[in-house]
């Protein structure tokens, strides 16, 4: 299809989606996502000259997944973000059924994305190129082509581009697959951003102890920070083994030490991101404020996914909000990032209380669209539950040392739950917007990213204490930031 008829197509959906839109509880409101169809992974985070630019995979014509865009938001402060025309849609050879995930760079005040073509043939063999394009502003790019090809020794199952630089050498990292059916992320490097030369693995199954650790690995993201390398990687195909590991496909990191320039990179463990059911892709990024900042698919690609109700609404899907990241003792630690503070009305609830052998509940703390936290000064209880909104409960058991998020399966309302262990429950920083939760544990050491789906008509919350147990509550309602 070419560039005119698929917007011509997209100007159509919009219209259609604007004539038939009506009420709906579940749509998010400070949470970035299109008017329509299916988004799934952040792509091209950057700030360039000074806005914040987030590009997404879309598909705008159905709440399926098929030949997806580059979707395209911006923003001055994290908050309000302002939806553009698609940047990259499917009308080169190289792309015709999909203008997959990538990244942006600066280059002499210029923006170029790399990204993944795909081609499909109908006996299911798939092409992928990794594509350059560039924009003199940020907004209207033109297409150079394939500048990286399909290497020996790694399947069809080869995308994903970040490219950055180091020392004044360009890399990129790609997500792979090996003939052997095992996941890897694959180095290469430039100095003109034209032409690239194959490094090799840098990391993957066989590599470092890893053995059996997933059949693809998507989605790679390598930076500095805090004196240490990590690299973030989408790993397919792990076994669930005790509270780790329960979602069909994983997000997480390794900390090491790169020696640059080569593929040398000894690391350790594989740590999850977060433990929670919706969370897939993420990506991150340096803004001039010196913050690391990620952002992730509030989403994934389930048995559930096409029994969410937003899909009756034409929608389906959202990125995270904003979170900034360090690194402490080996493990990186996610925060909101302080502009979200904007969204609070007015002064809040506070208020301190004691909690034993009982359930509470305060008219304050009720909402749908809200920011809650609950500091532990001195817990005796066993066990600690938050119900909200009748449809998800956050548990902490002591003497199990596990924090629990449940929620009702969408599929069929029964309960399913997500785990991690934890030595002390210190505090919980929650975001809920209408349909979606991002809880954030001990100052951000676990995290727990949901969707869930309740009656707009239920926005209690419920505290209960089988012990006693003394908290400072907090809780502001947010606003809609396109109401600012």
């Amino acid at each position: 299809m070419n560039t005119i008829n698929w917007f011509e197509r997209l100007n159509h959906t919009l219209e259609t989606y604007q004539k038939d839109k009506h009420i709906d509880p579940h749509r998010l409101q400070y949470h970035l996502m299109p008017a329509v169809g299916l988004l799934n992974d952040p792509n091209g985070l950057i700030q360039y000259k000074g806005t914040y630019h987030v590009f997404f995979q879309w598909n705008p014509f159905g709440t399926v997944h098929g030949a997806k865009c580059w979707g395209h938001c911006t923003s001055q402060d994290l908050i309000y973000w302002q939806e553009h025309p698609p940047s990259l849609v499917p009308s080169e050879w190289y792309e015709r059924d999909g203008c997959f995930s990538g990244s942006a760079v600066e280059v002499d005040g210029d923006m170029v994305l790399f990204y993944s073509g795909n081609v499909g043939h109908d006996n299911n063999i798939l092409e992928t190129y990794q594509c350059m394009a560039v924009s003199h502003n940020g907004f209207i790019f033109e297409k150079k082509g394939p500048v990286v090809l399909l290497p020996e020794g790694y399947t069809s199952h080869f995308r994903d581009p970040k490219v950055w630089k180091r020392d004044g050498v360009w890399y990129m990292v790609i997500g792979a697959q090996t003939f052997s059916q095992e996941g890897a992320v694959v180095l290469f490097a430039s100095s003109d951003l034209k032409k690239w030369e194959l490094k090799g693995t840098l990391a993957g199954n066989r590599i470092n102890g890893l053995i059996d650790f997933g059949y693809m690995w998507e989605c790679p993201d390598f930076f500095e920070l805090d004196g240490n390398d990590v690299l973030i990687v989408s790993p397919q195909g792990l076994e669930a083994k005790e509270s780790f590991y329960h979602n069909v496909f994983q997000s997480g990191y390794f900390v090491g030490k790169w020696n640059v320039g080569t593929t040398e990179f000894p690391h350790g463990e594989f740590i999850e991101l977060d433990r929670g059911f919706d969370f897939y892709a993420p990506q991150t990024f340096h803004d001039q404020l010196g913050r690391r900042i990620m952002l992730g698919w509030m989403g994934m690609t389930d048995e559930q996914e096409a029994y969410q109700p937003t899909i009756e609404k034409g929608w389906v899907h959202a990125l995270t909000i904003p979170r900034e990241i360090e690194l402490k003792n080996n493990r990186i630690i996610q925060k909101p990032v302080q502009e979200l503070q904007k969204l609070r009305e007015g002064n809040g609830f506070q208020c301190r209380t004691s909690i034993e052998d009982e359930t509470k509940t305060w008219p304050e703390l009720a909402g749908t669209v809200s920011e809650i936290k609950a500091c532990f000064q001195e817990n005796q209880a066993d066990t600690i539950k938050i119900e909200i909104r009748k449809n998800l409960s956050i548990v902490y058991i002591q003497h199990m040392k596990r924090l629990t998020l449940e929620r009702k399966r969408f599929i069929d309302g029964k309960i399913e739950s997500r785990s991690c262990f934890l030595d002390k429950l210190e505090d919980l920083h929650i975001f809920l917007d209408t349909s979606s939760i991002e809880l954030f544990v001990n100052g951000g050491e676990e995290i727990f990213t949901a969707r869930f789906f309740a009656e707009a008509t239920d926005v209690d919350v419920f505290i209960t204490a089988d012990g006693r147990v003394d908290a400072t509550l907090e809780k502001w309602n947010l606003r809609n930031p396109k109401e600012l």
